[in-house]
């Protein structure tokens, strides 16, 4: 076998006669660096295109193939920092999530600190919700800065007795007239009727800030003291936390930490030799410390829940409900998973329930139960610019819909249209549509969401735009249809997915004993369906056929969303032929 330099080999026939030159068998070469490309066979001869790199020198299995490293990770994550001291774990649990990071950062004047950020955009810390300028409680707003009409202090170093006489001469009658932040920060700061009242609760608004807390950034050192100290002590004037300008703190790339000046990356320092021409700059190190408010709601669950089980990635909102779908899995947790919920989606979110069953009753309610937050499940929905009042525990209503509904609105509804909508609930399709269309009958046969429609109706000034009937489906589509004081209806939504094509035999026939001069307008009718075959499509228009005993053509299907692998929700819009508006009705009425 010989083989060439630019990885084409050949291999020969074998033959009795010994190659005068052996080459190293392939069992050497490494299988993850010898990749073969075999080529059909050509004239008896197998031709294999091989791409050698470069291999170790050691023959030990373990040296040619080191056992995979751990991606490092970057960024804030609960599973690095590190961790709060455990004696403080039992006056607050939270900070068991708090996580303290070590970083680098550049204290630089305050008007200098953002051309510079826009220079370093590159090389600073850039993590979600944290902004990359810090400020410290010593850094701002307490410099001793003269008056414009003052002299400014001697370059020479004073001592501390030589301070305090001159800073007692330039004081007069009238106060801290040569030293205004000086004599802001003697007089009491206002005291407003809420801290009045709260006065006598010692310590409540300091825990409810530090509750809120979502990140702290400190200085190892700097403690933060009383805000007179340095100002005269045996160190003399100046010290601590007395600066000549206010700072901040440009917080650097995380890989920068612990670094010296010289070790910081080339593009940094000369950044850096332009701007401490003016001086003031130094690089320091801190300490950013992120607490439970920062980590968003996956990472808190997948640090509490064991290991193994699915995270809840979402839920349906509401209005302030979070409504949840746990599995199996997830109900011996479900307080803990509502609570994080609650936690992270504040003040938004103020009520969680699960549901606990599926819907199995005319009404088309869920068995809820409540998780976390207030007990009561009557909540105020905004879609589209509209208001509806709605109550979980006796209603029916589906957020994720609203798409859908809009789709109908925008897209399909005509200015001139009269709407039937046939299962209205509490009216998210016939309110929207009763904005744009001429006219809207709306019916539903839960009791309880028609009184809820009616007070929706109210609410958006709607009234005149819809009439309200508390029928059953079929009686309510006779009637309309018998009455001889109606608008003609051209548009019909039949929004009830799991009956509402086994309702459409009530079309059927119609039209055929319509009054005289009464006009004859078919509808489009919009029915919607669940369906689990291969071919949903198919399967919808089946049913619908078989309903209608009559083949519709020109049917328009429209999938709405996945509910369930497998289970897709669709739409159906066809113009009622007239065929069956004026065919020999086949169901009874009850």
């Amino acid at each position: 076998m010989h083989a060439g330099l630019h990885g084409c080999t050949r291999v020969d026939p074998p033959s009795s006669q010994p190659s005068r030159s052996m080459a190293p068998p392939l069992q050497q070469f490494h299988p993850r660096r010898l990749l073969l490309r075999l080529r059909l066979p050509t004239s008896g001869r197998l031709f294999l295109r091989l791409h050698l790199r470069p291999l170790s020198c050691s023959s030990s299995p373990a040296a040619q193939t080191p056992p995979p490293q751990p991606m490092p990770l970057h960024g804030p994550s609960l599973r690095r920092g590190r961790r709060t001291a455990p004696d403080h774990l039992e006056e607050d649990p939270l900070l068991s999530f708090a996580r303290t990071f070590d970083l680098a950062a550049l204290r630089v004047p305050a008007a200098a600190c953002a051309p510079l950020e826009r220079r370093l955009r590159g090389h600073l810390l850039n993590w979600p919700r944290v902004r990359n300028i810090a400020r410290l409680p010593n850094d701002d707003g307490h410099a001793l800065l003269l008056s414009p009409s003052t002299p400014a202090l001697p370059a020479s170093p004073l001592t501390a007795v030589a301070r305090r006489d001159k800073l007692a001469r330039q004081f007069n009658a009238r106060g801290f007239v040569q030293f205004p932040n000086l004599a802001k920060m003697s007089r009491p700061p206002p005291r407003t009727q809420r801290d009045k009242k709260e006065e006598g609760r010692d310590g409540e608004k300091e825990t409810k800030r530090e509750k809120n807390t979502v990140y702290v950034v400190k200085v190892p050192g700097e403690e933060d003291g009383d805000e007179w100290k340095g100002l005269v002590g045996e160190e003399g004037f100046g010290r601590g936390p007395w600066r000549g300008e206010p700072t901040r703190l440009l917080l650097l790339d995380e890989s920068y930490a612990n670094r010296r000046v010289d070790d910081l990356p080339q593009a940094v320092k000369v950044v850096l030799d332009d701007e401490t021409k003016q001086g003031g700059y130094e690089l320091v190190q801190c300490q950013l410390t992120l607490f439970y408010n920062y980590w968003p709601m996956n990472e808190v669950l997948e640090a509490l829940l064991p290991e193994g089980i699915i995270i809840p990635a979402g839920f349906e909102t509401v209005g302030h409900i979070a409504h949840l779908n746990l599995r199996d899995e997830h109900l011996p947790y479900k307080e803990i998973i509502a609570q994080v919920v609650l936690d992270k989606n504040k003040p938004k979110i103020r009520t969680v329930v699960n549901k606990t069953d599926a819907i199995q009753n005319d009404y088309r309610t869920m068995q809820l139960e409540i998780l976390a937050g207030h007990d009561s499940l009557v909540t105020t929905v905004i879609e589209s610019g509209l208001r509806f009042k709605v109550d979980l525990a006796t209603v029916y209503w589906n957020s994720r819909l609203a798409t859908e509904r809009q789709r109908l609105v925008n897209s399909i509804f005509r200015s001139s249209d009269v709407v039937c909508d046939v299962f209205s609930g509490v009216g998210p399709i016939a309110i929207s549509a009763a904005k744009k269309v001429k006219y809207v009958y709306a019916n539903d046969l839960n009791p309880t969401a028609v009184e809820y429609l009616e007070r929706n109706i109210i609410l958006n000034k709607l009234e005149r735009k819809i009439e309200v009937f508390n029928m059953d489906a079929r009686r309510f589509v006779s009637a309309i249809y018998s009455s001889q004081h109606v608008h003609p209806v051209t548009q019909v939504v039949m929004n009830l997915p799991k009956d509402a094509a086994e309702f459409l035999d009530i079309f059927r026939g119609i039209l055929r004993n319509r009054q005289a001069g009464q006009p004859c307008v078919m509808p489009k009718i919009h029915v919607y369906g669940f369906s689990k075959a291969e071919d949903p499509e198919y399967d919808f228009n089946e049913r619908i056929n078989l309903a209608l005993c009559d083949s519709v053509g020109n049917m328009e299907m429209h999938r709405v969303r996945l509910v369930a692998p497998g289970k897709w929700m669709l739409c159906a819009s066809f113009t009622l032929p007239e065929s069956v508006a004026m065919a020999k009705p086949n169901y009874i009425m009850c």
